[in-house]
This record gives structure tokens, sequence and C-alpha cells, in this order.
């Protein structure tokens, strides 16, 4: 498996990470609260608790929910939550660009999965 980079945005009111994204990805697909959590592994409980992180920690809710009933509830990202997920993917994107030669390089002085060594240049990368 090729090295590579994880983002996170770390703020005193709270983190956003590649786990909170996934749910909202995932609440996004399903529409549904417990539905992303189940797709995700995750029990209904700490997506709820990762769902109320969230929306408290932005000056509006990222996660829109509505009661069930005859129609069944439902959930679904706000247009902020959607833009929260769209910034975070680009810049996961740009930090990847960015850091592709070091992730390379990286590769080529730390062993394989098997225990030998990769084949990549040992070369630290220039800039």
């Amino acid at each position: 498996m090729p090295a590579d980079l994880r983002v996170r945005f770390l703020h005193p009111s709270g983190a956003i990470g590649p786990g909170k994204i996934a749910l909202l990805e995932a609440i996004d697909r399903t529409g549904s609260i417990s539905a992303a959590a189940r797709s995700l592994d995750m029990t209904f409980r700490r997506a709820w608790f990762l769902v109320e992180t969230m929306n408290t920690a932005f000056r509006e809710p990222v996660i829109r929910t509505s009661v069930g009933g005859r129609e069944g509830g439902g959930a679904g990202l706000t247009p902020l939550g959607q833009e929260v997920v769209a910034r975070y993917r680009q810049t996961q994107e740009e930090a990847r660009k960015a850091a592709e030669p070091h992730l390379r390089w990286l590769e080529g002085v730390l062993k394989d999965n098997t225990g030998g060594e990769t084949d990549a240049g040992t070369e630290p990368p220039a800039g």
C-alpha cells in the first residue's frame, strides 16, 4: 500500500477529520444517520454523538434531521455541511499533491509490508 496523507482540521471548537467526513458523506448518500452508521460499521449511538458534536461545533448545523412518523425520519447535509465536505476533500487533494514527492521518498526508505526494502530511490526530494 503506498504512503498516504490524512488531513485533520483542529480548532478549539472541535476537529474535523477523515472519520467525521466519512460520516457526513454516508449521511448524504443514505439519507439516514442509522443507515450511515451501519455502512461505516459504527454504532448508532457513536454516529449520533458525532452528529451532535459537529452540529454544536459550527455556527450553523451541518446535518439536518427530521423526526419519524408516517413518512419516517431522515437526515441530510445542510448547505454548510455540503461545503464542509467539499472544502475538506479539496484540501485533502491539494495536500496530497504537495506532499507527493515526500511520500514517494518515504516509501523508498521504509520497508515494504513483506519485510524487504522498496525499490524507490532514497534521494530526498528537491526543494
